[in-house]
């Protein structure tokens, strides 16, 4: 398995997967502006769903577009945090303390998308032994994990005010934290398994094994009472809300495809080293190996 494994070679690299990218990425554009334009929130929502492993990927070939896409996640991150907490109206009820919402529904939005791309790496690794599925399934782990950490401080933060305590054992803070613990588990796990295949292949399997929770997080105000309000819409969010609220919600989102895609970039570089095959031995290894330690004792 891990001859078959390895030899998955460049399959994503050639200039026909380019072209494919490209499609697929004017097909997001396409569906982003359509759904802004005519209103429909669903269609702004697949163009996000489409463009992400498009962007992702695009920075995991080129790390200057991964961070290029991070740098732009963080200016318009910056401008609607700027709006948001110096231009957008006070909100009627809560006042300042509203003004978090800003940052905490955008990364509510956001965190879920990672750990979607997750499990679909998961598949496409079990299904395709392809080796850069495991890089990316890494990545979007990790960054799924600190969005969702994000999460809970940020809902923490605005409960003490408005709910009078930092936590309450609540449907969807529970599932959340659920939900950090499982895939934290699962990066815990990669680190101590030394063996590729092994690591590969367990952590896909327990990464689907975890996603279930990803939908139980999203419903669990629909399913069960709940203190945390159901989800918002643009009908029911007051217009002088929007503009931080949308700004900060894309700017995370360049920022979590850039992150992505620069560290699933470093994961393949660190498995080539681990499936490079070790230096023969000889005088000359011998000789090289016996100065390095001695210049390291030095």
């Amino acid at each position: 398995m891990a001859d078959g494994l390895a030899s998955a070679g460049a399959s994503l690299d050639g200039p026909r997967t380019g072209r494919g990218l490209l499609l697929f990425g004017l097909v997001g554009v396409l569906l982003i502006l359509v759904g802004f334009f005519f209103g429909l929130p669903a269609l702004i929502v697949l163009g996000v769903l489409v463009l992400t492993p498009v962007m992702i990927l695009l920075g995991e070939r080129d790390p200057r577009i991964a961070y290029g896409l991070a740098g732009f996640g963080v200016i318009l991150l910056a401008f609607g945090s700027y709006w948001g907490l110096a231009r957008a109206p006070n909100e009627v009820y809560m006042g300042d303390v509203q003004r978090i919402m800003y940052v905490h529904v955008p990364t509510a939005w956001n965190a879920m998308i990672p750990l979607t791309f997750a499990f679909v790496c998961a598949l496409f690794f079990l299904f395709g032994n392809d080796w850069k599925w495991d890089n990316r399934l890494e990545a979007a782990m990790e960054v799924g994990v600190m969005l969702s950490v994000l999460l809970c401080m940020q809902g923490s933060i605005w409960a003490k005010p408005t709910w009078g305590v930092w936590w309450d054992w609540d449907p969807r803070l529970t599932t959340t934290a659920v939900l950090v613990f499982a895939f934290g588990a699962i990066i815990a796990l990669r680190a101590f398994v030394d063996d590729p295949v092994k690591r590969a292949v367990w952590s896909a399997v327990a990464a689907i094994v975890a996603f279930v929770d990803v939908p139980i997080v999203y419903f669990s105000v629909r399913w069960w009472n709940s203190l945390h309000q159901v989800q918002s819409t643009p009908e029911t969010v007051s217009k002088g809300f929007l503009l931080p609220l949308r700004t900060n919600a894309f700017g995370i989102w360049f920022l979590t495809c850039g992150l992505t895609g620069l560290r699933s970039h470093l994961a393949a570089l660190r498995l080539q080293s681990e499936l490079a095959p070790p230096l023969p031995e000889g005088p000359k290894t011998s000789v090289v190996v016996a100065a390095a330690l001695a210049g390291g004792a030095r």
